[in-house]
């Protein structure tokens, strides 16, 4: 019994020492630059999306914040690379759903880490919506309509996305089947390219983010069916949400971004990071530029975020499963 309360203190004190290592590592936080990992090459949303909150985080931070583009396989291995990076504060992800909460569930044996064990969600810095386009030919010209005309004419029509298993791919597969509706799919490598022949009439119909679609919208080159989120975009108050189509009520598939830390991260340093990140989303200069790529700023933090990942996974896995989506 004595050895066996010696053992116990010493891993007590073993413990508590590490505690007192995590907080006082925490408490002179940060003190050299961080790298933010974004999973997808330059010029990309995402990366747009980092590159025009990281000066406003490094000030807040007081230290620089520097982008790091580890593109390739969908996002996954800029995604891996943190999951396996030192858990201090210093390697961080800025990512969206695709290498987190879609990769893991089409392509589960190329994807080498777990979005819930490996990643503690910090918060989000924003929402965008994804926007249904439609070529100008098209007889149809509200979603009602869209629907009724597939309905009509089963596997006739079609849509594009920038590939199989992608978030856009999911939220297409999503619409049809809350839709009742029987059309083809048509990957592509890019969204431009999508949109490209979406306004050539070489295919049908797109899901495409909202800011990459703009200009064709207001150009009258495509039509637009609706956003994806819950509520109108501000950045185009005139296109309806699909969810406003009764067939469609309380449809949401919003494009989150948002920052994640590995697993083990102490709690001061990612406490630092949500109190950035609440800072950087409310000053009124990010907040205008991030309108202006159709990014509502939109701050979940902490355990909210986690269960807002569950909540995304869950209804992916979902669609996935009744699509039979899979990258081979």
């Amino acid at each position: 019994m004595p050895a066996a309360r010696s053992l116990l203190r010493s891993l007590v004190a073993t413990v508590c020492l590490g505690a007192a290592l995590g907080a006082a590592h925490a408490q002179g936080y940060p003190a050299k630059p961080i790298s933010l990992i974004v999973p997808f090459a330059a010029g990309g949303g995402v990366d747009a999306t980092a590159r025009q909150i990281n000066t406003k985080l490094g000030e807040v931070l007081k230290q620089p914040v520097v982008i790091e583009n580890v593109a390739g396989a969908a996002g996954t291995i800029g995604t891996q690379k943190v999951a396996r990076a030192p858990a201090d504060g210093y390697t961080m992800l800025f990512a969206v759903a695709s290498p987190l909460n879609v990769a893991p569930l089409v392509a589960p044996n190329a994807v080498r880490y777990d979005t819930f064990k490996d990643f503690i969600p910090v918060a989000t810095i924003g929402t965008a919506p994804f926007v249904l386009i439609g070529n100008s030919q098209l007889t149809a010209n509200t979603t009602a309509e869209l629907i009724k005309l597939a309905k009509q004419q089963p596997g006739k029509l079609n849509f594009g996305t920038d590939g199989v298993g992608t978030s856009l791919h999911v939220t297409a597969e999503m619409f049809k089947q809350r839709a009742g509706i029987d059309i083809v799919h048509v990957p592509y490598k890019s969204g431009p390219q999508v949109l490209t022949d979406v306004a050539g009439g070489q295919v049908d119909l797109a899901v495409l983010p909202l800011t990459l679609a703009q200009p064709f919208i207001r150009d009258g080159k495509v039509k637009a069916y609706g956003v994806t989120s819950t509520v109108r975009s501000p950045s185009a108050p005139n296109i309806p949400t699909l969810g406003e189509t009764p067939e469609l009520k309380g449809f949401e598939m919003d494009s989150w971004l948002g920052v994640l830390a590995p697993a083990g991260t102490p709690q001061p340093v990612i406490a630092a990071w949500v109190a950035a990140l609440e800072a950087v989303a409310k000053d009124p200069d990010i907040a205008r530029k991030l309108g202006e790529v159709a990014v509502k700023p939109n701050v979940i933090a902490g355990p909210a975020f986690a269960e807002y990942l569950a909540k995304e996974r869950k209804a992916v896995a979902g669609v996935v499963q009744a699509a039979g989506i899979k990258v081979e």
